[in-house]
């Protein structure tokens, strides 16, 4: 796993590069948040083949296990990728009320995990 750091010192915005599932469950975000934090980023990218598809499924509850994670951390995390395939109207509206609110955020690239970021200082 790699991290990239992008921004200015006081908005620092990490991104996890990787080949291989990072995120199976609540300690490996939170693993990943401790090591972005202490790189000085409280903003993360994540991509969707970096997470075990066990969080999009919401009864296994790893999905409100990481945002908690996030919540209680104050870090802001966007999870890049193409939504479009999954089919359950409870995830659906969950990434709807995510968006919403921020903490979490659902885009379908990078760049418009950043301007997200951006328009929410």
């Amino acid at each position: 796993m790699e991290i990239i750091l992008a921004g200015p010192p006081e908005n620092q915005v990490a991104e996890i590069i990787s080949d291989r599932i990072e995120i199976n469950n609540a300690q490996d975000a939170l693993n990943i948040l401790a090591n972005c934090s202490y790189q000085g980023a409280d903003k993360i990218i994540v991509h969707e083949k970096n997470i075990t598809p066990g969080l999009f499924d919401l009864k296994t509850g790893i999905a409100g296990e990481v945002f908690q994670k996030c919540s209680n951390y104050r870090v802001r995390m966007a999870i890049v990728g193409d939504f479009s395939g999954y089919t359950s109207n409870s995830l659906r509206d969950f990434i709807f009320e995510s968006n919403k609110q921020g903490q979490v955020i659902f885009v379908s690239s990078v760049e418009e995990a950043k301007e997200r970021f951006a328009d929410q200082r």
